[in-house]
């Protein structure tokens, strides 16, 4: 009988073990997506307890907790850290096959050595042992421990960018950048856009008084982050947007927004859709990489936002329509010769078969995998929609280009996250290599797992080197 958590994880047979050890394992991680806090890489952060680097922002974990009945005063209310804990542990033993099950005993592993399995009994001694560790375990220790070479975080325009500038300064080996998050700016319906233009007017040094004021606030913010080593953008929409909307169109509705005059659906969607080619250009005049994370129906529990805000488990998948929209982005783009590297990634696996052939179409010829079909994100990063995802890709492009696993994560903890995708990747081209599907040759496949891992991110990122 197989043990839980062996070195042999996941891994199914012998040339899965054999290319996960020789060839998968010992791979830096370049997270060129996240949403760890710069403030906390910058300041070097030293968690007090477990409960602060586990539990705090872990809206994973919140959810399997609300559904396990645990009240809200043990999870993002006023209870203690430690009675918080308590409430994770007893949490724990209910999660059996939920990736949660896998991540929760693997941190404690990888970061604590710990191999008890957590439940109310073994909580105690599990806490006091992971604080005792933690009393050593800063940020910076945890991007060496885990090989991590290079960050990417998410960062809105109207950041100053200070902790960027002061990590730069810092002796870490680990190099972090920004990434631009211009959402908002395409949220010209939102109660929080003329706010949102009053923070970016100053930070930019340009009066907005107008749509060209807006978007030359927004270039300068853009050059801005390049020169701090940004070479990414992100947009996290319900669906992509591609409504023809000439700058005269899209300068009145933005005179009618400063005006504070009520702002239509349609003429929503069509701000959006100008806006969505100005960053594309933007992006592809300083070669960077898109990324764009569709399909997420957010905040779907009024009364929860309320009492508790955005970002606390209470966004599930959407069925909105994506190939539309999103072919016709990228072919407006194309057409302008503006089309930048991007990254497409869904949240609703009725839309992995759509992603994985409609990059393409919009390949060049000249770089290899332009266009990339994402990891699985959020509701898909586990073991079946990561295989999902990687069969997709297998079956409608190239896996050898893909770029490989990113965290996508507000969490420290996150990085077995990598090692969990490694085990995943090996174990199916083990499979095939076991059935006869693939040849048993430590060259080629050896070669692909690296790529996959690590060396295909760092070639198509181009990021800079300090």
């Amino acid at each position: 009988m197989n043990g839980f958590l062996t070195e042999d994880f996941l891994l199914s047979n012998d040339a899965a073990r054999r290319l996960y050890r020789q060839f998968a394992a010992a791979q830096p991680i370049l997270d060129y997506h996240c949403h760890l806090s710069p403030r906390d890489i910058a300041e070097n952060r030293r968690f007090a307890n477990l409960f602060e680097i586990w539990l705090e922002g872990d809206h994973y974990k919140w959810r399997a907790m609300r559904a396990n009945g645990v009240a809200e005063k043990y999870i993002t209310g006023d209870a203690t850290p430690y009675e918080k804990f308590l409430a994770w542990a007893r949490t724990v033993p209910y999660t059996l096959r939920n990736p949660l099950y896998h991540w929760t005993h693997l941190e404690l592993q990888r970061y604590f050595g710990i191999m008890e399995l957590l439940d109310e009994s073994s909580a105690p001694s599990i806490w006091e042992r992971a604080n005792a560790v933690l009393s050593n375990l800063t940020t910076h220790a945890i991007l060496k421990k885990f090989n991590v070479e290079v960050v990417c975080t998410t960062d809105d325009p109207t950041d100053d960018l200070r902790h960027h500038r002061a990590i730069a300064k810092s002796p870490l080996s680990t190099q972090v950048f920004p990434a631009f998050r211009p959402d908002k700016a395409l949220a010209i319906k939102d109660p929080e856009f003329l706010p949102w233009i009053e923070k970016l007017s100053p930070v930019a040094n340009v009066d907005v008084p107008d749509l060209s004021g807006f978007l030359k606030a927004l270039r300068n913010r853009h050059d801005f982050f390049h020169s701090l080593g940004c070479r990414l953008s992100d947009h996290g929409l319900i669906h992509c947007y591609a409504t023809p909307c000439s700058e005269r169109a899209a300068t009145a509705i933005f005179a009618k927004a400063r005006a504070r005059q009520s702002i239509s659906d349609d003429e929503q969607t069509h701000f959006a859709s100008f806006m969505m080619l100005f960053f594309g250009r933007l992006d592809a005049e300083k070669g960077w990489t898109k990324q764009l994370h569709l399909g997420a129906l957010r905040k779907v529990n009024t009364t929860a936002r309320q009492k508790i805000g955005a970002d606390a488990g209470y966004d599930t998948i959407g069925d909105f329509p994506q190939a539309s929209h999103l072919a016709a982005c990228l072919d407006l783009l194309e057409q302008e010769n503006a089309l930048p590297q991007m990254i497409l990634y869904n949240v609703n696996p009725a839309d992995t078969l759509q992603f994985a052939t409609l990059i393409g179409c919009f390949q060049d010829g000249e770089r290899p995998g332009k266009i990339q079909y994402g990891s699985a994100w959020w509701f898909l990063d586990q073991k079946q929609g990561i295989t999902a995802q990687l069969d997709a890709l297998s079956n409608a492009g190239l896996l050898s280009r893909f770029i490989g696993m990113i965290t996508d994560s507000r969490s420290f903890m996150s990085y077995p996250r990598h090692e969990y995708f490694r085990r995943v990747l090996c174990d199916l081209i083990g499979q095939d290599v076991m059935r006869g599907e693939l040849p048993n040759d430590d060259a080629l496949l050896g070669r692909l797992i690296q790529d996959v891992c690590y060396r295909n991110a760092k070639q198509y990122l181009q990021l800079p080197t300090r």
